[in-house]
């Protein structure tokens, strides 16, 4: 299943030069060779470069860390991003220079593929539509969080004299994403045709899924910072997430829980759209991490009580409106009678933990500081080798049904029960809760578009998804500057040995609110890097920063 990551070594041999400081250059010594650009295996090798770019497993100290970023978990330590008091860095190699040089890479293959005459017109097209994939990602990663940025669609020399190019745009470069995107959808192979021996290379479905999901993201972004045409991008979302579930080359995994475990891997769980692989086995790790240990029982991501709160219980109903949810008396009530995703997100007594401790009780306060623990990804003996081969999930059939159902409702100001129904009910069903429809949400006072937002920020838990969604939702303003709370005190488990600041309502106190802000006259934007205002003096810094 994961025979192609085997391979991608040869790529970046082949693509080294295209990592130097320089963020736009690619000089014409690196990979100008007329011997290489021949075949469809010199067009494959050169494409593998472009998956190291995929992002990894959240890493302390790493760029993957979303979700502490956000209102749905927290780590050791404060973040400057969720607690405002960041200022603009000099450099930012993870956020703005890396996209750089992976645009870089995929302009070279985009350039150079049509020399390999002997791969064939089809072999060609596809391993450019592969570069264009990514280089729609790159680009959407920095307009994500910088807005305007240059646009460059050509390798670059010294001369050239896009390297003192203003920035584009953000209509320009969302009109360039989905160019790339189109052209991808259209030339890439089917999952099926990938089949087990490519399976991790990007898909036709691929490219419609992050269609969807970027389409997703400027779409309710314009409509709630108001600008643009925001029912022009929530189209686009509709359509592309509505082509992948109309090719039916998909579908939900039956085990929510096991989708994040080695089960969930390879051809056989048809939700998976794209992932990071990594090695095959112990013995050919190839690419490891060590994500469990280092990340989640180790302290770096633990889920809050914002999170824990959103989840329904079985009738559907949230905990402020269920006669089912009874305040807990042992930390085994915080899960009862609620949505399996709670379960399968965070750690109970009894789940399976780690080496020197084979059966989870309660978290450690030391390390977990909201007394929560992150379960998705975690495996025993993944903790013991601190090597896991676990792929992580980029892309999945479920986000496809969740851009679906929101973008949907957003366009049109409502969501029929039948569109509910192919969408935001599958995800419920697996989850054992009630279907929503509209006469349920009028008959208890819930919101519909609350309510699609919470099935998202459940389904999507400790995948990165929040603080993004905070932001093209606008609500990052309210939401981060409440205090982060935890779990329930349950002082006969967490016992007394560590000194924890309580609420009145007994509650763990992570953090307090007058240590977190987020300013939106300038939050909503991430900060240029200094020094790249500094090599081109036509790229302005970003608003109040």
């Amino acid at each position: 299943m994961k025979s192609f990551i085997k391979h991608i070594t040869l790529g970046v041999a082949v693509l080294v030069g295209v990592t130097a400081c320089d963020v736009n250059r690619l000089p014409e010594t690196n990979i100008s060779d007329e011997t290489f650009w021949r075949s469809e295996t010199d067009l494959k090798s050169a494409a593998n470069y472009l998956y190291t770019f995929l992002p990894p497993f959240a890493i302390p100290g790493g760029n993957s860390t979303e979700d502490v970023w956000s209102d749905d978990a927290v780590g050791l330590a404060s973040n400057n991003i969720s607690d405002g008091s960041r200022l603009a860095p000099a450099t930012d190699a993870n956020n703005y220079n890396t996209p750089y040089q992976l645009i870089r890479a995929a302009n070279n293959i985009i350039e150079k593929a049509p020399r390999a005459t002997g791969a064939g017109q089809t072999a060609i097209d596809r391993y450019i539509a592969e570069a264009r994939f990514f280089r729609a990602w790159a680009y959407f990663s920095l307009v994500q969080k910088f807005g305007d940025v240059p646009l460059i669609l050509k390798t670059l020399d010294d001369t050239s004299p896009e390297l003192m190019a203003p920035a584009a745009p953000r209509t320009e470069i969302y009109a360039q994403i989905y160019q790339d995107l189109d052209f991808a959808a259209t030339k890439l192979p089917t999952p099926t045709a990938l089949g087990a021996a490519d399976y991790g290379r990007i898909s036709t479905t691929a490219a419609l899924a992050f269609k969807a999901r970027v389409a997703l993201f400027e779409g309710t972004r314009a409509k709630f910072h108001k600008y643009g045409d925001a029912n022009a991008h929530l189209t686009l979302a509709v359509n592309a997430a509505k082509a992948v579930m109309d090719s039916k080359l998909h579908d939900l995994f039956a085990n929510y829980f096991g989708m994040f475990q080695y089960e969930g891997e390879g051809r056989q769980n048809r939700e998976n759209i794209l992932v990071k692989q990594y090695g095959v086995s112990t013995t050919e790790r190839v690419l490891t991490h060590p994500y469990f240990r280092s990340s989640l029982e180790n302290g770096n991501v633990s889920p809050t009580k914002s999170l824990a709160d959103s989840y329904l219980l079985k009738d559907g109903l949230p905990i402020t409106k269920s006669p089912l949810y009874k305040t807990p008396v042992v930390s085994l009530d915080v899960f009862a009678n609620r949505d399996e995703r709670m379960s399968a997100t965070f750690m109970k007594r009894g789940d399976a933990y780690m080496g020197t401790k084979p059966v989870f009780d309660i978290a450690p306060l030391v390390f977990n500081k909201s007394g929560f623990t992150f379960r998705k990804y975690s495996n025993i003996d993944d903790w013991t080798t601190q090597a896991s081969t676990m792929d992580r999930i980029i892309l999945r059939y479920g986000e496809v049904l969740l851009t679906y159902a929101e973008a949907k409702y957003e366009l049109e100001g409502q969501i029929s029960d039948a569109d509910l129904d192919i969408s935001i009910n599958l995800l419920r069903n697996r989850a054992k809760i009630a279907r929503l429809t509209n006469a349920f949400t009028t008959e208890n006072g819930l919101d519909m578009r609350e309510e699609l937002r919470r099935e998202r920020r459940v389904e999507l838990a400790q995948e990165g998804f929040r603080y993004w969604d905070l932001i093209r939702w606008k609500t990052a303003e309210i939401e981060l500057p409440k205090p982060v709370l935890g779990n329930f005190f349950f002082k006969d488990e967490f016992g007394t040995a560590t000194t924890v600041n309580l609420t009145p309502e007994n509650f763990i106190l992570v953090q307090n609110a007058s240590f977190r802000k987020f300013d939106p006259e300038k939050d909503y934007l991430w900060p240029l890097p200094i020094n790249e205002i500094s090599l081109n003096g036509n790229l302005k810094q970003n608003p109040k920063w």
